[in-house]
């Protein structure tokens, strides 16, 4: 379903839009607009995923068990040398 309203642009917004439309890379400005907003949804859906996803993690690692940097790096020397031998087999 299709729903009209008036919006209004700048003139470089307008000029870009409409050269889009000449070149035939969209079939009028409303597909140019309407592809625009498509394209800022699925950014903004994207960016509120990661953000939750960014906080999902900062809980995590608040209610955990703090590792200090010493600590870190051999867990990870110990996590990786176990990988090797794994594959190693």
């Amino acid at each position: 379903m299709s729903v009209k309203t008036s919006i209004s642009l700048t003139e470089a917004q307008d000029v870009f839009a409409r050269r889009l439309v000449s070149q035939g890379r969209y079939a009028s400005l409303s597909a140019v607009l309407q592809q625009g907003l498509d394209l800022l949804r699925q950014r903004t859906e994207a960016e509120e995923e990661e953000l939750a996803a960014l906080r999902g993690l900062l809980a995590e690692r608040r209610e955990g068990l703090f590792v200090d940097m010493a600590e870190g790096r051999e867990r990870t020397k110990a996590m990786m040398a176990a990988k090797r031998a794994a594959h190693a087999r």
